[in-house]
């Protein structure tokens, strides 16, 4: 029981964070790990309180009349195709040398978080980038989705900033509802190849759901500037914790 109550609690901070910043899986990985998944289980798990988090997240922004479903499946699409291709493949990666890439990016991220919160806003003009250069991002963040997720919110949030020009609460709508989409699948495919542990999966789906309908609430009544506050703080530990690990 008390397992069952750590990895609810851990849930509920996870999902949190994945709907208002991203991360959360930086941190509901390592507890499923601690209690015996192996990697490859503990992120097929995952994905179970991944897609339950962002279902009832995305609902919460609709009820608070936030709706991105355009958007969602114009950038939703590709990503798509690539999270199936990210779930299904066996890639060779130097995790090492990928985490300190990823880390560097963030830290480029967190840079820009300060020095230009026009971009984050909603109020920097939006530049206009060919349809399939939008494509091939989101089907490339999609790989990278489907094969590893930790840390997906954070490319997801700059991509779409920078292609739609949105402001951080509609940003994060628009995010949430990707990711739901695409995990659909990823979630399948792991589940089909035995990487899913079915109970505490559930348990943690629990924890990460109240966690995205308390983070989507957020989101809508602090608005883009504390929401660019706790995305510099989550992406500065991020990137911290991978340079230090």
């Amino acid at each position: 029981m008390l397992i069952y109550i750590l990895v609810l609690l851990t849930g509920v901070a996870a999902g949190f964070l994945n709907t208002v910043a991203g991360g959360g899986s930086l941190l509901s990985l390592p507890i499923l790990t601690f209690l015996g998944l192996g990697i490859d289980v503990a992120n097929g798990t995952n994905r179970i309180a991944i897609l339950m988090q962002n279902i009832a997240a995305t609902y919460r922004f609709r009820k608070s009349g936030i709706n991105v479903s355009k958007e969602i499946f114009q950038l939703g699409i590709p990503t798509l195709f690539g999270a199936a291709l990210g779930a299904t493949i066996a890639i060779n990666l130097n995790k090492e040398l990928l985490e300190k890439v990823i880390a560097v990016i963030l830290i480029v991220l967190a840079i820009l978080l300060v020095f230009r919160p026009k971009m984050w806003s909603g109020k920097e003009p939006k530049k206009e980038i060919p349809k399939i250069a939008q494509y091939l991002v989101f089907f490339g963040l999609g790989v990278y989705g489907g094969f590893i997720q930790a840390g997906i919110g954070f490319f997801l949030i700059t991509a779409i900033v920078l292609v739609k020009g949105f402001d951080l609460v509609r940003t994060n709508a628009v995010k949430v509802g990707v990711i739901a989409l695409y995990t659909v699948l990823s979630l399948i495919i792991f589940f089909i190849g035995g990487k899913v542990d079915l109970l505490l999966g559930l348990v943690l789906g629990v924890g990460n759901s109240l966690g995205g309908i308390l983070g989507a609430q957020f989101s809508v009544k602090k608005g883009s500037k504390w929401i660019r506050i706790i995305l510099f703080a989550t992406v500065t530990f991020s990137a911290l914790k991978m340079l230090l690990s």
